[in-house]
């Protein structure tokens, strides 16, 4: 889900395979969808965007059950989108509290614990130190570089005269627009906005080491404020590793006040995953885009909810004494007025029924607020952060290079469903009306004899390309479409085999012929029983099976 302007977002693609549909026009069609909101936490949620009409059937405290039953003529191929909000103008928190399930690999107790910003929009910001870092190597050139500018404009325009920024343009070498962090009064604006469009030229290779030691040198002495540092790139290097423990070991002794970083990708040919570790060891955070149109509005969006903060140095009293803590992030992040904070994992124990978060005001106070916890026997924990504790194992498995991590990540793939970098997703043939009882491993596939094994292609955004980085290859080029795995699932379970089977299978193939005069249906059976000498029809049967076992 999607936090945005206040409210969490959520859109579902929304339509019907063709085969389901009824041949005759005279049977009534039936939409239904119901709609269970439980958000964690004790305060009232609000409904806000619905795409499709509902009725309230139940309201709580947290929750909300609603209902869309309509008669139509044809079934709805508008997308499922739905948002609400957390009722509290003040900092809220929630804390979920659940007991793994008996086919737990991990048999400790999860926790979920959630920080609201709230709604209060007169609530005072920490004033603004940013260094914005920019990759301008030659596979920046085109669309990808003239977006970065776009999103970079706006955000500088957006500081009020009270914020320091300064812009690092870099390749094989960097350039600053100013020796020292600047003031962002309204000729400074001007000044760094003609630089942007003088100096951001895409041309050379990629080094990002020096250009983020030059930012963090610069914030080294900020007063009262919390910097932190953009950095924008869309190449991968060979000493990713390095700055992650360098940066690791300066920030730890640097201590709460450490210089905060937030990364942006840009395509598939980036280490998504080093940029997720750098974000996560500068407690900031990560946000990317794998297309040219999205680059401006996902910036936009990440230097919006990031850059507002609010409280910082936050601390979870409670678990300072939890057994076997497993906690992702592992460094909390600030809380930002556009973005909640978000900390969940796995323990041993006991856990309190109530604890304390505090943090740092911008008045430099003591926030402090007491949370209770309440049992999330109703909500499939495991499964609602498997997408985050895999993103944040991967990250750690790639910077330590263990396998044991690596075997960790895969077993919380096999058992969740989510694709990894350490997974792969397989069709295996099965006896016909027989369902397979579950993960398989691939050396008992193998010797499933006379059974068909197919290797579908790996989901996962892997862990950069330094090949096509210093080939400098621009966004898009030899890059396969389909990035994120949630979208190569979704469009390959929806278009391959809701489209393709649609005119294919026997069942769209006999509603065809229904609707066809007798001497089409005699052609269309002699043109099917020509092609079967030819194998044909058993190949397309081998991918009706096949498409059965991946949307089944």
């Amino acid at each position: 889900m999607v936090y945005q302007d206040g409210q969490f977002c959520l859109s579902v693609p929304f339509s019907f395979p063709t085969y389901v549909i009824p041949v005759a026009s005279n049977i009534n069609k039936t939409e239904k969808i119901q709609l269970n909101l439980k958000a964690g936490i004790g305060t009232q949620v609000l409904c806000k965007t619905t795409s499709h009409p509902f009725k309230e059937i139940r309201r709580g405290a947290g929750e909300l059950l609603l209902l869309y039953e309509a008669e139509v003529v044809s079934f709805s191929s508008t997308d499922f989108f739905f948002s609400y909000s957390v009722c509290s103008s003040d900092i809220s928190a929630g804390l979920l509290l659940r007991a793994p399930s008996p086919h737990d690999h991990d048999q400790r107790e999860m926790f979920c614990f959630t920080l609201f910003p709230g709604s209060d929009l007169c609530r005072k910001v920490f004033r603004k130190v940013i260094i914005f870092v920019v990759d301008i190597s030659g596979s920046m050139q085109g669309g990808a570089i003239e977006s970065a500018k776009t999103a970079l404009l706006e955000a500088i325009s957006n500081l009020s005269q009270t914020d320091s920024f300064n812009i690092i343009a870099f390749n094989e070498i960097s350039a600053a627009f100013s020796p020292s962090i600047e003031l962002a009064s309204n000729e400074t604006i001007e000044k760094a906005a003609e630089w942007i469009s003088t100096n951001l030229i895409a041309k050379g290779g990629t080094n990002i080491v020096s250009p983020l030691n030059q930012a963090i040198e610069m914030v080294a002495e900020t007063g009262d404020s919390v910097p932190l540092i953009f950095l924008i790139t869309d190449g991968a290097v060979e000493n990713e590793r390095d700055i992650c423990n360098n940066i690791k070991k300066l920030f730890l002794d640097w201590g709460p006040d450490s210089p905060r970083i937030c990364t942006f990708g840009i395509g598939s040919y980036c280490n998504h995953f080093f940029l997720q570790m750098l974000a996560q060891i500068g407690r900031g955070y990560y946000d990317a885009a794998y297309d040219i149109d999205s680059i401006t509005f996902r910036m936009q969006r990440l230097f919006d909810s990031s850059s507002s903060l609010i409280l910082t140095n936050i601390k979870i009293d409670a678990l300072e004494h939890i057994d076997k803590l497993e906690m992702y992030p592992s460094r909390i992040p600030d809380l930002s007025a556009g973005c909640p904070v978000i900390v969940s994992g796995r323990y041993s124990g006991k856990f309190p029924d109530t604890l304390k978060a505090s943090g740092t005001l911008s008045d430099l106070s003591r926030f402090v607020v007491d949370v209770k916890a309440q049992n999330a026997k109703d909500i499939p924990l495991d499964r609602v952060l498997a997408r985050r504790h895999i993103d944040t194992l991967t990250c750690h498995a790639w910077l330590s290079g263990s396998k044991p991590l690596e075997e960790k990540v895969a077993k919380m793939s096999i058992q969740t469903g989510i694709p990894s970098e350490y997974t792969s997703l397989i069709l295996v043939q099965t006896d016909k009306g027989k369902q397979s009882s579950g993960p398989v491993l691939v050396q008992e596939m193998m010797g499933m004899n006379g059974r068909k094994v197919i290797f579908l292609r790996n989901t996962g955004i892997g862990f950069g390309d330094l090949m096509a980085t210093s080939e400098n290859l621009p966004l898009g080029s030899g890059e396969p479409k389909l990035h994120v795995s949630k979208d190569f699932m979704m469009k390959a379970a929806t278009n391959f085999c809701g489209s393709l089977m649609d005119r294919c299978c026997c069942m769209c193939f006999i509603q065809a012929c229904s609707q066809v005069n007798d001497k089409c249906a005699v052609a269309f059976t002699q043109l099917c029983t020509a092609l079967a000498c030819f194998q044909c029809l058993s190949c397309c049967c081998e991918i009706c099976d096949s498409c059965d076992q991946c949307c089944g």
